[in-house]
């Protein structure tokens, strides 16, 4: 759901778009396909094991040069299908100043 109540605009890909995700401080990429986005969220495939890969919070790269990102976090696996949903920088701040300012 979208934050003002209304459902959230889904486009899902017949074949898939090739993204990759990649670690916030770069460690790691992975090719991936983008079946379904919206704008808070995303359906990806992906190939191969994902164990060992730290999926709390990582980048979605939606071409090849690595320009256009959204900042994502793991919602659900299913088998090679995954559910993330996408940060937004503002909030992200303001929720980690807070639980600073909540343990001082």
């Amino acid at each position: 759901m979208s934050e003002d109540g209304k459902g959230a605009e889904r486009v899902t890909f017949s074949r898939g778009y090739d993204v990759c995700i990649m670690a916030i401080d770069g460690t790691w990429r992975r090719d991936c396909k983008l079946n379904a986005i919206s704008d808070t969220d995303a359906i990806l495939t992906v190939e191969g094991s994902i164990q060992g890969l730290n999926l709390k919070e990582f980048f979605l790269l939606l071409s090849s040069t690595g320009l256009a990102y959204r900042r994502c976090e793991l919602v659900r696996v299913n088998g090679a299908e995954m559910d993330v949903q996408f940060l937004r920088g503002k909030n992200k701040r303001k929720r980690a100043a807070a639980s600073h300012d909540a343990t001082v």
